[in-house]
């Protein structure tokens, strides 16, 4: 009989003190998020705000990747995956023009993106011809019916990019995010 009513006791005390926890964090959660909501006001955010502030745009619209100092054409006559990066020249420029955080994001970014892509190319379509091209502007593309297509690289305003041949279709720039189905779509359709 004592057993019972100290496990009964216990029992009831273990009830309380989950319910008043429970309580509590309910609590300490709804005045934390009267708090946050109270402190954060639109208002105030505007009128601090400086200047430069409102000016400047998002990335995407503040950028339009420079020309290049190069004139050299690379001619392509395989199936083949172009690989392109800025020269030296539009990297300076590129640098110039972009907040610090950004430019090292994109840097790493195309760095990591690039090297996968090498990779599945490497495992899964040996027969593609690589090539990376960082010192010159246009690519000729001659197609399997000798007719031609001319890309001028300073019209890609992406920093870094992947260009997809196999001479039948026109040159396609690929997603390296989802490399191996634009590798499927492009060459096996």
């Amino acid at each position: 009989m004592f057993f019972a009513t100290a496990y009964s006791y216990a029992f009831n005390m273990y009830k309380r003190i989950i319910n008043n926890i429970r309580t509590n964090f309910f609590v300490a959660g709804c005045i934390s998020l009267l708090f946050s909501f109270a402190c954060t006001n639109p208002e105030t955010s505007k009128k601090n705000s400086t200047p430069d502030q409102k000016k400047s745009k998002s990335p995407s619209q503040a950028y339009k990747k420079p020309s290049s100092g190069l004139s050299d054409t690379i001619i392509i006559k395989n199936n083949a995956a172009v690989f392109f990066n800025p020269d030296s020249l539009q990297l300076k420029k590129i640098k110039a023009s972009l907040d610090t955080m950004i430019i090292e994001s994109t840097i790493h970014d195309c760095f990591y993106q690039m090297k996968n892509a090498k990779m599945v190319l490497k495992e899964s379509w040996p027969h593609i011809q690589v090539l990376d091209i960082s010192k010159a502007r246009y690519l000729l593309f001659i197609k399997k019916n000798n007719s031609q297509e001319f890309i001028d690289l300073d019209t890609q305003n992406d920093m870094c990019g992947l260009l997809l041949f196999n001479r039948i279709k026109k040159p396609q720039l690929a997603d390296m995010m989802n490399i191996a189905t634009e590798l499927d779509f492009y060459f096996k359709k």
